[in-house]
């Protein structure tokens, strides 16, 4: 018997993607579940990373993942073997997620008694960068083969994340990658964001990453009023 579920999202029409956006945040602060808004490129680790994060974490605090594609389940069937409750979000052709979207995915995945949940969103660094979905935290993966010029062109990306993860540094000796470059160019977008340079394939430096979290659902959940967003703090409204 499968671990997940595949369902079906339809986008609706709405007025106000916002709003329905900080309503949801406001629900999942009642139960107590942290949900970040994992954003990158096809092919920059997301999955392998969220393997990881889960294999390190899962022993300590209950976990979903929601996986949004296109197509295919291939994503929601490796989380769901790594230990994590997990579904996947079909699009229907779109390119990223709205607040709306990701709230069916919350519905029918159920979080009631879950830490930490993460929103896989779809895969391009433009579309899922207009959208709040929801989310308290938006993190985004930049693997060093992308090369370290991406927070020139595509500069909201970088501007809307609280973290932004510089990941497969096990492969840097083989490509030219400019480490302390590509965090000042971000830096320059966004002097706010956490970056951290790890591998989610060996594992190096990934702790950094893992205590984040550990300290951000904490303080989520005994925080006494929801933040504002970072799409909205950035000026997406």
């Amino acid at each position: 018997m499968d671990k997940f579920r595949v369902i079906e999202i339809k986008e609706s029409v709405f007025a106000d993607n916002n709003a329905e956006a900080a309503e949801l945040r406001l629900t999942l602060k009642k139960k107590g579940t942290l949900l970040i808004n994992l954003m990158s490129s096809p092919g920059s680790g997301k999955t392998t990373l969220l393997k990881r994060t889960i294999a390190e974490l899962k022993d300590e605090m209950n976990i979903a993942v929601l996986e949004a594609d296109i197509d295919s389940d291939v994503d929601a069937r490796a989380v769901a073997e790594a230990g994590a409750k997990a579904i996947q979000l079909h699009t229907g052709g779109m390119c990223h997620l709205t607040a709306g979207m990701t709230r069916q995915g919350v519905e029918e995945v159920g979080l009631d008694g879950i830490d930490l949940a993460v929103l896989e969103n779809v895969g391009n660094l433009v579309c899922p960068a207009e959208f709040d979905t929801g989310a308290a935290k938006n993190v985004m993966i930049l693997s060093v083969p992308e090369g370290d010029d991406k927070p020139l062109k595509y500069p909201l990306m970088f501007s809307v994340c609280d973290v932004l993860l510089i990941n497969k540094i096990d492969v840097l000796p083989y490509f030219d990658f400019d480490v302390d470059e590509c965090v000042k160019r971000a830096k320059n977008l966004n002097p706010a964001i956490e970056i951290f340079t790890l591998s989610g394939r060996t594992g190096e430096n990934f702790s950094a990453w893992t205590e984040w979290l550990r300290k951000s659902v904490k303080e989520w959940k005994s925080a006494e009023r929801v933040g504002d967003n970072a799409f909205v703090r950035h000026g997406r409204k």
